[in-house]
């Protein structure tokens, strides 16, 4: 998942525009881009759309919807429930047990209603408390496909400027939490839409880090995030280069040997199969 299109779940007519860009997941909004009077409206639009025969195009299609607890979470979730979800994405999450209630009623939900795929659940990391335990809220729930990060309701709150300064520390607590748990980490959002360098400095930031993709606030920032979130040519064929020696050294007994001049033992090894491994999937 590159890139993720946020849609406000208030704007239909968005929706068709959305499912035709480039974007690998749709995440259609019931939070911040929904004011508080037109929320039970934008539940209908977003509940219709993933009730429908909508094509998906073979993109993920995600739901953020209202934190636990807030007046809308009860309706919310009984609404997007659908066959049509993917995934769920829980903003302002601070403790795992949240996450873990979520889970349960996910699973009375599906059950009810004869849904058989196994609806994920995307948790933002997104306030003090769920920084400080974001290992604990990445490893709560089986449920749990990754942590996605949101700057805006994190920093602003306590006057923190967005700068490589502040969201480098930031970056890194979620990616090795969410390395831990074993599922991926997204960097949030970059709202500036006529910024486009920015953007790509982020994203580039966020790859540096080990990041899977980006969430994308207009249509134009996915095509950036699909290609920045990807190996390069270069890197896809060292990694053949040393997935074909791994293979050759194995048999022999060796676990460590040279590519080029460079080492290479478990880890890294790994890492380059994973990246043909992708390399092989996006080429489909």
């Amino acid at each position: 998942m590159r890139s993720k299109l946020f849609i406000p779940g208030s704007r239909p007519e968005l929706f068709d525009k959305a499912r035709r860009s480039e974007a690998d997941a749709l995440s259609f909004d019931l939070e911040d881009a929904v004011v508080a009077t037109a929320k039970a409206e934008a539940r209908k639009h977003v509940a219709a759309a993933l009730c429908a025969a909508w094509p998906s195009d073979r993109k993920i299609v995600i739901v953020r919807i209202n934190a636990f607890g807030s007046d809308s979470f009860e309706a919310d979730l009984d609404a997007v429930i659908q066959p049509g979800l993917d995934i769920l994405n829980l903003p302002k999450v601070d403790r795992p047990e949240t996450v873990q209630e979520v889970a349960r009623r996910l699973d009375g939900l599906q059950s009810q209603r004869g849904i058989e795929k196994r609806i994920g659940i995307l948790v933002n990391i997104e306030t003090p408390c769920a920084l400080r335990r974001a290992d604990e809220i990445a490893k709560s729930s089986g449920r749990i496909v990754g942590l996605q990060l949101g700057f805006g309701d994190l920093f602003s709150p306590l006057g923190i400027e967005r700068s490589p300064a502040s969201l480098g520390p930031v970056r890194l607590a979620v990616r090795l939490a969410a390395g831990e748990a074993g599922v991926p980490a997204y960097d949030g959002a970059f709202v500036d839409v006529s910024d486009d360098a920015g953007f790509r400095a982020e994203a580039e930031a966020a790859r540096a880090m080990g990041f899977a993709g980006k969430t994308c606030v207009h249509p134009s920032q996915a095509p950036i995030a699909n290609s920045i979130f990807f190996p390069r040519p270069a890197e896809i064929e060292s990694a053949r280069q040393v997935v074909v020696k791994a293979d050759e050294m194995e048999a022999q007994g060796v676990g460590a040997f040279t590519v080029n001049g460079v080492m290479f033992d478990g880890p890294l090894i790994a890492r380059a199969r994973k990246l043909v491994k992708l390399a092989a999937e996006r080429a489909r």
